[in-house]
């Protein structure tokens, strides 16, 4: 079967998340899936097989971390979205089947991609004893972000302290399901974003990841409110960065961006 790398949330080779994708005929035996998202090692490995027509979604979708599945992926969804439009196999808008619902990828004329996503519910929480220490930075706020992103959002000082973050992973893990949403308000919006955020999830085998998109559907709503507006910008910045651009509907956070397949080979296994 075919095997392909993606980089996605970006319009350039090796920036941006990237993600394993495999489009199969039917799920196999979950250790296998288990097994193969192991061996390529990245943030994500997305597995899809096209579902019979006339159902409420064209395709069913997993994601797998190198350790564990996961509830929702952004990344990984882009870039089987992607796979799926650049070789022909879907046109037009495709829905997804996962276990976050069913999400739909829809292309844009300029090549990209918009994903609809369930926009992730904030409730304010005490920011938790111990926090500061494992991230390496005092938080001004915190949000739980509800059991489909499962992570712990922390507002920070000023984008500077973001991009200085240097956080003890392993104690990061102690005070959330998946990881933690470290953001602040953009230094300079003329830039062309305006948020920046770092993702760890040291739960499922990512001390920092890329770029990730389940994050921006916390951060949209976070950022919509402060900032008024419903169309926004965020940079990741992690040392590959991505840019995610988002728009919120209520309960429906769209994220649009590019992709670009760097490896495409055949899994033996």
């Amino acid at each position: 079967m075919r095997i392909r790398i993606v980089d996605a949330f970006t319009d350039r080779p090796f920036a941006g998340n990237p993600a394993g994708v495999l489009l199969l005929d039917a799920f196999p035996e979950d250790a296998w899936l288990q097994k193969v998202a192991m061996e390529v090692n990245h943030a994500e490995t997305a597995f899809a097989h096209r579902l019979d027509a006339g159902g409420e979604a064209d395709w069913a979708l997993r994601w797998f971390t190198p350790v564990a599945e996961v509830a929702m992926c952004g990344h990984a969804t882009l870039a089987t979205a992607h796979v799926l439009h650049s070789t022909g196999a879907h046109e037009g808008p495709v829905r997804f089947a996962t276990r976050s619902g069913v999400l739909v990828a829809t292309p844009r004329e300029d090549g990209s991609l918009t994903l609809d996503f369930p926009t992730a519910p904030l409730t304010p929480v005490e920011v938790p004893d111990g926090v500061a220490q494992a991230l390496g930075a005092e938080p001004l706020a915190a949000f739980d972000t509800g059991p489909d992103v499962g992570d712990l959002l922390l507002e920070l000082a000023d984008e500077k302290t973001v991009h200085a973050l240097t956080p003890d992973h392993k104690a990061l893990g102690a005070h959330s399901e998946r990881g933690i949403i470290a953001t602040a308000r953009a230094e300079d919006p003329t830039r062309g974003y305006d948020f920046v955020s770092r993702c760890f999830f040291p739960n499922v085998g990512i001390d920092e990841d890329p770029v990730t998109g389940s994050a921006h559907t916390a951060l949209a709503s976070f950022w919509s409110e402060r900032l008024g507006r419903a169309e926004l910008t965020g940079l990741q910045a992690s040392p590959r960065s991505g840019r995610v651009r988002i728009e919120l509907r209520g309960d429906r956070t769209m994220l649009s961006g590019s992709a670009v397949t760097v490896i495409e080979g055949e899994l033996l296994a």
